[in-house]
């Protein structure tokens, strides 16, 4: 049998019209025969709606001819009129967005990071070119102003020890998925996690250990973007995986349900994931268990830069559950109002 990760995204489709159910009644996240996987839901989507054209329609009529071709892409019966609900797809939790230009507008809310936000690149010639699906999260880290929303912090200082693992096992949750001897070089660091080719956390902590004392090129002070996926690539050769594959999506090693960040001063940004939260993620249910915020792994790696070289100093290992027992949070959220964010120009790459 397949596991849900690995379910053809047409699958879903037939078990939705099977279903009989509507855009708005809600399924649970990570059901295996029903939530249909961010991954899945862009692959569903940018083959139905690639080419769609909307040439000529004003802005209302456009966006239910939009909101239609998804239905019709998803196997959900088209509704006679589309209610005013947040999300408007509140079923499968994700909004619509059709863009032409690069400056994405979000209006009269904040961004949530269960949210998926199903972004639709349009041509100058109303045609529909490509479809990206992404987390809240992910577009929080998009933004270049700082300005943008609501967001957790908390503080990073060190300890006598070079390297700490905070939690010495994984949260209840997640440890009956993993497995110790999993061998990791023929999956996808992107790939959802499933059953038995999860590494303990401790397993994780040996294996990063490794990179203490690693140096690479400090690409400079405003390419945090950059500095962070060079961290990350060296993070995915050294917990073992063959390739290394990044879609911005939280958390970064999702095969691992790994979240990795790379600090160099003490302020650590959570974006809109509180590590402690017990919102489920978007993954499909392990064994019957929907994997939570809480169950995900943090690697923090603490580095100093002489402006040529970044080189790791200290890494800190611990659960979301178990975050704020090491790292105080800062009170309350870090007020920004700003909803516009700037796309990159590879982000329908």
């Amino acid at each position: 049998m397949k596991r849900a990760s690995d379910l053809p995204p047409q699958i879903y489709v037939d078990n939705i019209r099977r279903s009989g159910l509507s855009i708005y009644d809600r399924i649970e996240i990570g059901d295996p025969n029903l939530w249909i996987p961010s991954s899945a839901l862009e692959s569903l989507l940018d083959s139905a709606l690639r080419g769609l054209s909307l040439a000529g329609l004003p802005l209302r009529t456009r966006s239910k001819v939009v909101k239609t071709a998804v239905c019709k892409a998803l196997g959900y019966p088209v509704p006679a009129s589309f209610a005013r609900t947040q999300p408007r797809f509140l079923g499968q939790v994700f909004d619509t967005y059709a863009q032409k230009s690069n400056n994405l507008q979000i209006w009269n809310e904040e961004l949530s990071p269960t949210r998926r936000y199903v972004i639709i690149r349009v041509s100058d010639d109303d045609t529909v070119q490509r479809i990206k699906v992404v987390t809240g999260d992910t577009l929080l880290k998009l933004d270049t102003t700082g300005t943008l929303t609501r967001k957790y912090q908390a503080r990073l200082t060190s300890g006598e020890e070079a390297a700490e693992l905070i939690s010495t096992t994984d949260t209840d949750r997640l440890s009956p998925a993993t497995n110790a001897d999993a061998v990791l070089c023929d999956l996808s660091p992107t790939s959802n996690p499933s059953a038995g080719t999860l590494l303990p956390i401790s397993s994780i902590f040996t294996r990063l250990q490794r990179l203490l004392g690693v140096s690479f090129l400090d690409c400079g002070y405003d390419q945090e973007r950059r500095r962070g996926a060079d961290l990350h690539r060296l993070v995915c050769q050294t917990l073992g995986y063959s390739t290394y594959a990044d879609d911005g999506q939280f958390p970064d090693v999702r095969n691992q349900v790994l979240e990795v960040k790379l600090q160099t001063a003490q302020t650590i940004d959570l974006g809109l994931v509180c590590p402690d939260s017990q919102d489920p993620l978007d993954v499909p249910s392990l064994r019957g268990v929907q994997v939570r915020h809480c169950d995900v792994r943090y690697a923090l790696f603490y580095a100093t830069t002489n402006g040529a070289k970044v080189t790791v100093t200290h890494l800190f290992l611990t659960t979301g559950e178990a975050f704020f027992s090491r790292f105080p949070q800062f009170q309350g959220k870090v007020l920004n109002a700003k909803l516009q964010i700037p796309l990159p120009v590879d982000f329908f790459a």
